[in-house]
């Protein structure tokens, strides 16, 4: 059977790159393909089963090109326990290139897939198929989240309230049997009141049941249907036969009941679950206050557009992330931070979204908006976090794959034996039924994704981002972390302390040649020389042909010879004498020195210091008691490397590593065993975060950082990592007791019902109870505290 199929493919640079991909993928058998430069795709016919596509990207990845992936996040519908996200993780992920994350306590999927293979719309169709609704999110009208589970909670709670009133006369009857009271004469009338609570209010188990059973699966919700349905059927077959046997309406009209009230409990705590990231979406106004020729208007805020001008007032949040072009205030900013104390801002600060003016009015242009402010990308990296799975998730979902099938097979295999051994089929149904509805796999798939939902939720509001849940899952296992020091360790805002120029060099002409050397540099050193010369009133030098030797210096054109600052090895090594012992004096001190020269002849130095952050020694000596290795990487001299891991109490540390090297290095101590964490801030930080087991970036630092680490501290404080290792552990130790009741249920329950020991009624009360055990432990995570502050 042939199947062809369009693959995008990326980096070809010439069409001699086609040739080869083409050559290469011609060479498989039952592969045929054209590859078209022009629009970067390959078109493949695939005589399967010799040709697959897997086959044909491994080839096209072989020859060192890259094929193009996207992916795209599904809201579903209609699952009702693990089962129904197992079922449709599986459907996704046998279609070719396709690699899916079902999470069943937020009803979204996360598809990874090749396009020209599948495309979202396929995937969505796929999921129909199998009786079950999918749409793209971005094709889902925006909603509040709180008002959409607050609907479905009254959904619920209508429910429930009308099974109860018709299943209250069969309560009635049972409660009156139970305290040895004559109950209400003949089976016609529980049979009036239990069709309708069999056939209509638990229509829509009857629905998802047969959705699962039509996609070749089963879920819960069979085995409900199955034990009331028997019940229901075995009771009506006695009442109309006028066998001389004992009635269970009321077992079946309690059951769904129970059910019905156990949906209605958990609906309600999984509202709380998504309780934090809830509250991030409520920050963001809803009005803005836009500036135009003068005229102030008010407008929506998604019709902000960067670059507009808009109005903040006293005690108003602010909309979008901006710049403050006029006014003074305080701005509360702790919705970032977790900080309570508000910070001052002045003209030319940045200010972010969702936080809140304090006193004054404040005049801002807008710098980030839409997806593109602050705590959009909180609310994304949350929601991110909360949708994907740790490790100790694939066993609960390999169980829950298998979980139903093996129960109809113990639940019959319950019926078979009972009734050879007691010789009672009556005795033997009830064990099965039993069985059937004690058996949920609801408990299990909600164990570890409402943990996780809780925990990065609460995370968030106190300062703390874990990127995905293997971040959250891996922090609580750190043997070794990692600091950078300038920027991280230090508060990164170095001052210039010294300028010691050379013999016969004006001091205002070695700054005048620094500035213009280090005028087009973000590095904090850089930024210190430069404001150090403006505010001594030096202009900088007119220079060319800048070059930059990352991790050295740099070099230029000034007035036809070349200038050159950087490290003092940097400046030995072109061939300039330095002051070798200004130098050692400075740097024996602690501080970072810069040397500069102007052609052959030496300029002089300028010593530069950065402040230790408060809390730098106490949170090493913090890790250390917990039994945890601290070390320290920094492209700093030795000396000035020695004094600040003296100070901080760190005894293993790297000076004079460039920033290509850092991931070098990070690599080298996971090599020891264990599992490393880098903390930094800084662009040249990055490779060395990605290296880690577990980045962690501080939130004040490069955007580059932040992106590329496991964990953001949107406070810049250090402590920040110890509060995420605490919540890691916390929020682990949750997962593990969930996993406990969800376990226990079933391990004390299904023995017990097997061998006719537990009524079908209490059986489904058991049930119920579990989900919501479950989720509510879940919620006691909200009890969690950062470090006192």
């Amino acid at each position: 059977m042939s199947n062809a199929i369009s693959l995008p493919i990326g980096g070809m640079s010439c069409a001699a790159c086609a040739t080869r991909i083409e050559k290469m993928l011609n060479r498989r058998d039952g592969i045929q393909a054209h590859v078209n430069f022009a629009t970067e795709r390959a078109r493949i016919t695939l005589d399967e089963p010799r040709g697959s596509i897997d086959d044909a990207i491994d080839t096209v990845r072989k020859a060192g090109f890259a094929v193009e992936t996207r992916s795209v996040d599904l809201a579903l519908g209609g699952m009702t326990c693990a089962s129904c996200a197992a079922r449709i993780e599986k459907i996704l992920n046998r279609v070719p290139t396709v690699h899916a994350s079902v999470n069943f306590a937020t009803e979204r999927a996360h598809v990874t897939y090749v396009p020209g293979v599948t495309d979202a719309a396929d995937l969505v169709a796929r999921i129909e198929k199998a009786g079950f609704g999918a749409k793209s999110l971005d094709e889902v009208a925006p909603e509040d989240p709180a008002a959409q589970r607050a609907a479905a909670w009254r959904l619920e709670r209508n429910r429930f309230v009308l099974t109860v009133l018709l299943s209250a006369p069969l309560f009635y009857n049972m409660i009156a049997m139970l305290a040895g009271h004559v109950p209400m004469p003949g089976g016609w009338w529980q049979f009036a009141f239990a069709t309708p609570v069999q056939l209509y209010c638990a229509r829509y188990l009857y629905q998802r049941a047969w959705n699962a059973v039509r996609s070749g699966a089963a879920n819960m919700d069979v085995l409900v249907v199955l034990g009331t349905s028997i019940a229901y059927g075995f009771s009506t077959i006695v009442l109309f036969l006028g066998l001389n046997q004992p009635l269970y309406f009321e077992a079946s009209a309690a059951i769904v009941t129970l059910i019905s009230l156990g949906r209605l409990m958990e609906a309600r705590a999984r509202m709380r679950t998504s309780a934090g990231i809830e509250r991030l979406l409520q920050l963001q106004p809803a009005t803005a206050h836009r500036e135009h020729d003068g005229v102030i208007t008010d407008c929506p805020v998604a019709a902000l557009r960067r670059d507009d001008v808009f109005v903040v007032r006293p005690g108003e949040s602010l909309p979008v992330d901006g710049t403050i072009l006029s006014g003074t205030s305080e701005v509360n900013e702790s919705m970032l931070t977790g900080e309570s104390a508000p910070v001052l801002k002045n003209t030319g600060d940045r200010v972010f979204g969702g936080t809140i003016n304090a006193h004054g009015a404040l005049r801002i242009r807008a710098t980030g908006v839409g997806a593109d402010t602050a705590l959009a990308r909180i609310v994304r990296m949350v929601e991110q976090a909360q949708g994907s799975k740790p490790q100790v998730q694939r066993l609960a979902d390999r169980i829950s794959g298998i979980f139903v099938p093996t129960i109809i097979g113990l639940a019959v295999l319950t019926f078979l034996v009972g009734w050879a051994a007691t010789g009672s089929a009556t005795w033997s149904l009830v064990s099965a039924v039993s069985v059937l509805v004690i058996a949920c796999p609801c408990a299990l798939g909600l164990a570890t994704p409402t943990a996780i939902m809780v925990g990065t939720g609460r995370g968030a509001q106190a300062g703390i981002l874990f990127r995905n849940a293997d971040a959250l899952e891996h922090a609580r296992t750190l043997s070794t972390i990692i600091f950078d020091k300038t920027g991280t360790l230090t508060e990164g805002r170095p001052a210039v302390t010294d300028t010691v120029n050379a013999s016969g060099i004006d001091s205002a002409h070695l700054l005048s040649v620094a500035a213009a050397l280090e005028q087009n540099s973000e590095h904090p050193l850089a930024r210190a020389i430069v404001d150090h010369a403006r505010a001594e009133g030096i202009d900088a030098a007119v220079m060319t042909g800048f070059t930059a030797v990352p991790g050295r210096g740099v070099t230029g054109e000034i007035g036809g010879e070349t200038a050159r600052l950087g490290a003092p090895a940097f400046l030995r090594d072109s061939g300039v004498v330095l002051d070798d012992d200004v130098v050692h004096t400075l740097e024996s001190a602690g501080k970072t020195v810069i040397a500069v020269a102007r052609g052959d002849r030496f300029l002089g130095v300028i010593a530069l210091a950065d402040r230790l952050r408060a809390d730098a020694a106490a949170t090493v000596a913090a890790l250390k008691a917990a039994g945890i290795r601290v070390a320290m990487l920094t492209g700093d001299n030795e000396r000035a490397a020695g004094v600040v891991a003296r100070a901080v109490g760190v005894d293993d540390y790297r000076a004079g590593v460039l920033p290509g090297h850092k991931a070098d290095a990070v690599a080298q101590y996971r090599a020891r065993g264990g599992t490393v964490g880098m903390v930094g801030d800084g662009i040249n930080d990055a490779p060395a975060l990605a290296a880690a087991d577990v980045g962690f970036a501080i939130g004040a630092g490069a955007a580059v950082a932040v992106d590329t680490a496991d964990i953001v501290l949107m406070r810049s404080e250090l402590a920040g990592v110890l509060d995420a290792i605490s919540l890691s552990r916390a929020t682990l130790s949750k997962i593990r007791q969930n996993l406990f009741f969800a376990f226990i249920y079933n391990l004390l329950g299904l023995p017990l019902a097997a061998f006719g020991m537990l009524n079908p009624v209490i059986a489904g009360g058991a049930m119920a109870m579990s989900s919501v055990s479950v989720v509510s432990n879940s919620l006691l995570l909200n009890r969690w505290r950062p470090r006192a502050r």
